[in-house]
């Protein structure tokens, strides 16, 4: 069972100052000064975050999930945030029956409904029949000790004290080999899902760009930061031809496909982050046949 003196601090307080989401610095403020503890609470939260699942790697020894293509959620315990920190306006009803534990998972609509989702949870006042639709789909328990396998179970257990059908958890299982892998994934992609999330069943939860935490997708995709816009020509002339884009290891490249009409008329403003596609990567580490996805919305 779980322990509850690890997941229930005892204020919304010690759960900052006892946590491994702020930075030194932050801590240090809060304790001294209530005003930084509200700055404290914009501060983006430490994240686990997954690579690209390569070919030819062996899937036995991970849990693998489905990739919801929903709005990604962490709750500190006290409040709803986006990944940036921002806080989620979400009725009281839904943050009131969550627990005192440090949850991460994503707001769930269901498959292919992302942009109406994405409108949803985004309005500074929340709408009660959009939040009784969604779902809150839990998949890790962000400083909780042990490896992930038990994490999940625990995830299982908050799932089972909470008893709303609304908060569920990620169902993660056991696959063999890579062709088993490969099944899996074109069935759940045939049947409209995104992709798939493999989770190594004996690593401990560590934030930021991890080896244990892998994403798979039949096209994968990335961010990137708007840098500049570049003028088209022929029939695009007078309009945007192409975005200058940084990637976050500060590398640039040129995206010049996948927008429509409307879009270059009112491109993406220069700083907003950018979802593109592509087929794979060069030898200096730029993507091949990138194509434009969708913009970032703020957070």
């Amino acid at each position: 069972m779980m322990s509850r003196t690890v997941s229930r601090p005892a204020s919304y307080l010690a759960l900052l100052l006892g946590s491994t989401f702020l930075p030194a610095a932050v801590v240090v403020a809060a304790q001294t000064n209530p005003v930084a503890l509200q700055t404290a609470s914009i501060v983006p939260p430490a994240l686990m975050l997954a690579k690209l699942w390569q070919v030819g790697q062996d899937p036995s020894g991970f849990l693998v999930s489905e990739k919801l293509d929903g709005v990604r959620a962490f709750w500190d315990g006290h409040t709803l945030r986006f990944r940036s920190g921002r806080p989620i306006a979400a009725p009281d009803w839904f943050t009131r029956s969550l627990p005192k534990a440090a949850l991460d998972g994503e707001l769930w609509l269901g498959r292919g409904r992302f942009d109406e989702l994405s409108g949803m949870v985004r309005r500074q006042s929340p709408v009660d029949g959009d939040w009784r639709q969604l779902r809150y789909m839990i998949f890790d328990l962000p400083g909780e000790p042990g490896p992930f396998a038990e994490r999940a179970e625990r995830i299982g257990n908050l799932v089972r004290e909470v008893n709303q059908p609304w908060f569920q958890a990620v169902v993660q299982q056991r696959v063999h080999d890579a062709s088993a892998l490969q099944s899996q994934l074109q069935q759940l992609v045939s049947d409209g899902a995104e992709g798939l999330v493999l989770h190594r069943a004996n690593s401990l939860w560590t934030a930021g760009r991890s080896g244990a935490l892998f994403k798979l997708k039949p096209v994968p995709d990335e961010e990137a930061r708007v840098v500049a816009h570049m003028a088209g020509k022929g029939r695009h002339a007078g309009r945007l031809g192409a975005l200058l884009l940084e990637m976050p290891n500060g590398q640039r490249f040129v995206l010049g496909t996948g927008f429509t009409d409307a879009q270059r008329e009112a491109p993406p403003p220069v700083g907003a982050l950018v979802t593109y596609r592509y087929r794979d990567h060069t030898p200096k580490g730029l993507p091949r046949f990138a194509s434009f996805l969708r913009v970032r919305e703020a957070e």
